[in-house]
């Protein structure tokens, strides 16, 4: 099922400081279909307050209370953002987008098949005909081979972090457990502990169920390069995109 970020919500910006979030924007810029977007699984917002700034009318979707928190909390006061609490896997009250947007592995952590086509489903009927639906995820190969049996770590001023990676117990499963260190004013320290679950697609099961749940896939690129690829092993990131029928 979907994650929903416990207090790792308040330092996912710290984690994710050094991605280049202007080349997602300049990415979503080549592919979407129109102005109106959905950001499903928006975290804290970063992208989707990029897009806003430019011109786009968003709409921010996750699962998080908190992540929404923040994302509301920084949205600037000049641009209009409507920041909704959902489940993708069961979208309510949302229609007639030009383009949704699915980014930093959100659906990994669809680790159910059925949930996965319920997913599909739901992009499918909040797009307008001929929308764009653009969205990555970790590949399998990836999983496997760059992150399952590995350690990661990383000291911050006032955070330090520890996380492990292993395969889970289903096929295709990893479990990030994930410890946190974050400094209190006081000096003391406050530990936290998380366990998230994704799972690898392989291309061709996300491509059967994307052509199952009514989409014409346009592309398959890697690692927000302009290249298409066409096998799992050919990128650590695989980007989609594809048009509702």
């Amino acid at each position: 099922m979907p994650v929903s970020y416990g207090e790792m919500a308040f330092v996912y910006d710290l984690l994710m400081q050094d991605v280049p979030y202007e080349e997602w924007v300049s990415f979503t810029d080549d592919h979407s279909s129109g102005k109106n977007i959905l950001d499903m699984g928006c975290g804290t917002g970063e992208i989707t307050i990029r897009l806003a700034e430019k011109g786009y009318q968003m709409t921010g979707v996750d699962l998080s209370e908190d992540m929404l928190a923040i994302a509301n909390d920084k949205t600037p006061s000049h641009v209009s953002i409507h920041w909704l609490q959902q489940d993708i896997r069961n979208l309510a009250g949302l229609k007639n987008f030009d383009t949704v947007i699915s980014y930093f592995d959100v659906l990994n952590y669809i680790t159910s098949l059925d949930d996965l086509k319920a997913v599909f489903k739901q992009t499918f009927d909040v797009l307008k005909p001929g929308g764009a639906f653009i969205f990555d995820v970790h590949s399998l190969v990836h999983l496997q081979d760059n992150m399952a049996g590995e350690t990661f770590a990383e000291v911050y001023d006032e955070t330090t972090y520890i996380w492990f990676c292993e395969p889970g117990e289903q096929a295709e499963t990893f479990v990030h457990d994930l410890t946190f260190f974050v400094q209190e004013p006081d000096g003391s320290y406050n530990r936290f502990d998380e366990y998230h679950t994704q799972r690898g697609y392989r291309m061709e099961l996300l491509k059967k169920e994307l052509y199952s749940a009514g989409f014409v896939i346009t592309a398959v690129y890697a690692d927000l390069k302009r290249e298409p690829v066409h096998n799992d092993a050919e990128g650590d990131r695989l980007f989609f995109i594809c048009k509702r029928k």
